[in-house]
């Protein structure tokens, strides 16, 4: 006696798509905005002679990617669903995005430490702190405008979330070069220029570290850090009629969508349908709405044997 189930499904991903819908708007707002002072930040800091502020339009420029990544796999993922050979749509390009905007960070922080040696062992660089002062101020603004716009989104996708995280620190990192063209303008110490640059490069990697890491929990299908396995198998152990749980596995399809599935065994006087409806109450109080439970009885061979 099998049965499978999946519990509010539909819904589910249709609140996702809701969800989704809400944060293109911003996605493109942001995007804009980010990509515009990308190319004002960048010409500034050649003008400037400011590694900072080159550090800063880099970073920048992965906000920009993490947004454009978050935006484009948020409006593929809701298209690919309509495709019916696409049973998962394609939810998870935003965890690839996740990824890969982790990868491009750890490349410009890579490339920032080094030219910040570069710079301190050659010496005097001869940084244009009023430029830099300038365009450093206008940089804060947008990053705290971005930073507002994306902050309710980052509750609902880990892609966005990415790009809230890092138009933060971004936000962060331009207080440092305002902080670095004030000390240039007053004392002349151009040395200022590659350390705060440096400082930047090194504060954004344990960020990169966790966006990548959190992706490839993911993608690795590792049980969500939230849910106690444990505790959800003891409890539908402790279902009337259950004797065995097994094949019991917990996965992150997407942000905000654990999936689960299980085999459930009862005895031969248990009644299947109200343990299947109570299973699906047990996954529901964890937090997964998607579920496949299979409930066999105990004198059905083979299903344990197939156990991974």
């Amino acid at each position: 006696m099998a049965h499978d189930h999946h519990g509010h499904g539909h819904d589910h991903d249709d609140a996702l798509r809701r969800t989704a819908a809400r944060n293109v708007g911003r996605l493109w707002v942001a995007l804009g905005l980010t990509l515009t002072f990308v190319a004002v930040e960048a010409v500034a800091a050649f003008v400037a002679g400011s590694l900072a502020l080159l550090s800063d339009a880099a970073h920048m420029l992965t906000d920009g990617v993490a947004i454009a990544l978050a935006l484009g796999s948020i409006v593929v993922a809701n298209r690919a669903s309509k495709d019916g050979a696409r049973t998962f749509g394609l939810f998870r390009l935003e965890i690839l995005a996740s990824l890969v905007n982790a990868i491009l960070t750890f490349v410009v922080a890579g490339y920032v430490l080094f030219e910040a040696v570069v710079r301190l062992t050659e010496g005097d660089s001869g940084v244009e702190a009023g430029p830099m002062l300038v365009v450093a101020l206008a940089g804060l603004a947008v990053n705290l405008i971005v930073f507002f716009m994306l902050r309710t989104g980052a509750q609902d996708s880990l892609a966005v979330r990415g790009a809230y995280v890092d138009a933060m620190a971004d936000a962060a990192g331009s207080v440092g070069v305002i902080i670095a063209a004030i000390v240039i303008a007053t004392t002349g110490w151009d040395p200022i220029d590659p350390i705060v640059a440096a400082i930047i490069g090194v504060w954004i990697l344990p960020r990169a570290w966790r966006l990548a890491a959190s992706a490839l929990r993911v993608l690795l299908q590792v049980a969500p850090a939230h849910v106690d396995l444990d505790a959800i198998r003891g409890e539908l152990m402790a279902l009337p009629g259950v004797v065995d749980v097994h094949d019991f596995h917990v996965w992150t399809l997407t942000s905000e969508m654990d999936v689960a599935s299980a085999h459930v065994m009862v005895g031969p006087d248990a009644d299947a349908h109200g343990v299947l409806d109570q299973a699906r109450v047990v996954l529901l109080e964890h937090e997964i709405a998607h579920a496949t439970i299979q409930v066999e009885p105990d004198d059905h061979a083979g299903c344990a044997e197939l156990n991974w």
